[in-house]
């Protein structure tokens, strides 16, 4: 797949904008603060109907404006594919793809593939479980888009819960009946979501490692140097999520598999811990508690990993992504915005050998010398809210 144009209004800093691209690396070059950043951010969000950088919409639509247009056109397996996205602080978004409008917006997941890595992918190694979890939901959506549907839906039956939890506290009664209701709502669809991510880190596992192998020179022991699994709050003996705990997931022995299975595990946990939510008027156990644990070694990645190797594994964890969604057959757009700066020599040289192979690579970088010479291609000034081709 790859990006053939891309036409922008009131989105962010672009009054209007309107790029003609091809396959290959393109190079967006430009001070910081002049919407350089704004371009990819666009394109990564007609990937996954959300920004890299801020959790709303409302910022993405320049100021004064009643709406943001983001319009892309595409190359996949010979075919085109033209989408186009409005985006409004107020209402409903409206997407079209070869202009036919899409009933819900979420229809567009997985339609356009891309892998974004940039510096608040640190995050990823060093932030809150949260981040790990956006990650893994995000990958995931992108590979089945089902589960989009899956996500909202756990979303709601869990705010309706929550919500149950904190009045049942003083009024117990029907409450609690009306509470066994919720459990088997929030344990169905949380068993169905965490089906999917465990299988997600199954596959996505070896990828990262091969990856983190080929970043970081780990020689022969590459394949056990980084690794990933997945620590589900209702599975474990102690159904609460210790940060910086010993990863105790069944992940080799007696584990459920199944949705249903899955289903069963998260109801028990639900029982077995309503005294504390109680008390505490919140959901203890379930997708929403749990976490991908990074490891370097035996040794968690978080809190004990050096600034390098948390850069190494941030990006080993996109690129395993990146490889893993060409595995399935289409090849993603790579994004690297602002991040060959960031890297010392050896990790330059191994992502700009992947970047010089992808299909097409979108990079932004403040000066042209901090990307690599290898990178050869089409080249942008971004300044003064207007793109010019360079040379």
């Amino acid at each position: 797949m790859h990006l053939r144009q891309l036409v922008l209004h009131d989105f962010r800093s672009w009054v209007t904008a309107d790029l003609a691209l091809q396959p290959g690396p393109a190079v967006f070059v430009g001070p910081n603060g002049q919407g350089k950043t704004n371009l990819v951010e666009a394109v990564g969000y007609l990937a996954t109907l959300g920004s890299h950088r801020v959790a709303t919409d409302a910022p993405l639509v320049r100021q004064g404006a009643g709406q943001a247009i983001v319009r892309a056109r595409f190359a996949r397996d010979d075919r085109e594919l033209l989408v186009e996205c409005e985006i409004s602080p107020v209402k409903a978004n409206r997407v079209r793809v070869n202009r036919a409008p899409l009933p819900r917006p979420r229809e567009l997941l997985g339609l356009v593939r891309t892998v974004l890595f940039a510096p608040e992918d640190l995050a990823l190694v060093r932030g809150d479980p949260s981040e790990r979890r956006r990650f893994l939901d995000e990958l995931l959506v992108t590979r089945a888009p089902r589960y989009a549907g899956v996500r909202q839906d756990y979303d709601r039956v869990l705010k309706q819960r929550n919500a149950l939890l904190k009045t049942a506290r003083h009024a117990r009664g029907d409450a609690l009946r009306t509470l066994d209701i919720w459990d088997a709502h929030v344990a169905r669809v949380g068993g169905e979501l965490l089906a999917g991510r465990l299988a997600l880190v199954a596959a996505l596992a070896p990828y990262v490692s091969a990856a983190y192998a080929a970043i970081a020179g780990t020689g022969s022991a590459a394949e056990e140097a980084a690794g990933i699994t997945y620590e589900s709050s209702a599975l474990r003996p102690d159904p609460y999520p210790i940060q910086g705990a010993p990863d105790s997931n069944l992940s080799t022995q007696g584990r459920p598999e199944s949705v249903a299975e899955l289903t069963e595990a998260i109801a028990e946990a639900l029982l077995r811990v309503r005294g504390d939510e109680l008390d505490r008027g919140i959901t203890l156990v379930g997708p929403h508690r749990d976490e991908l644990r990074l490891r370097l070694g035996g040794s968690a990645a978080k809190g004990y990993a050096s600034h390098g190797e948390s850069w190494s594994f941030a990006l080993a964890l996109k690129l395993g992504a990146y490889d893993l969604l060409r595995a399935d057959g289409v090849e993603p757009i790579l994004i690297l915005d602002d991040v060959f700066a960031e890297l010392d020599t050896r990790r330059r040289a191994h992502l700009s050998t992947i970047a010089a192979a992808a299909e097409q690579t979108l990079i932004t970088a403040a000066v042209s010398e901090d990307v690599p010479a290898s990178l050869s291609g089409m080249r942008f000034q971004v300044a003064d809210g207007e793109v010019h081709p360079i040379g």
